[in-house]
């Protein structure tokens, strides 16, 4: 059997502030995803703390589990890796009042 990869850029070149999420993405055919963050310009204020999440349907969204520090600094990637997530993903993020950071989010996706 041949294996499948794709990558999904799911934000592109958006400032993030509050409650941020990224576009869903259906990724029922992969095995695994790694979820890349890049920061593009530096945070504002101090960077968020970003969560997976996951779906049945592309609208309702419960918190996966896995979470992580967004980058500090300009051109920092920051990941998380997750397996047995169902049909769509996606990543919310959480900042404190008055911080934002300007991102790009990718799904690397395997089955």
């Amino acid at each position: 059997m041949m294996r499948m990869s794709t990558t999904a850029i799911v934000t592109r070149n958006v400032d993030w502030s509050d409650a941020a999420t990224s576009e869903p993405y259906e990724a029922g055919w992969a095995e695994t995803a790694v979820i890349f963050v890049r920061a593009l310009k530096p945070p504002v204020g101090k960077p968020g703390r970003a969560h997976v999440e996951i779906s049945p349907d592309g609208m309702r969204w419960v918190r996966e589990g896995t979470s992580f520090e967004l980058p500090a600094e300009r051109d920092a990637i920051a990941f998380a890796r997750v397996s047995q997530f169902g049909n769509w993903l996606r990543l919310a993020c959480d900042f404190d009042e008055g911080s934002s950071l300007r991102v790009l989010v990718t799904l690397h996706l395997k089955s």
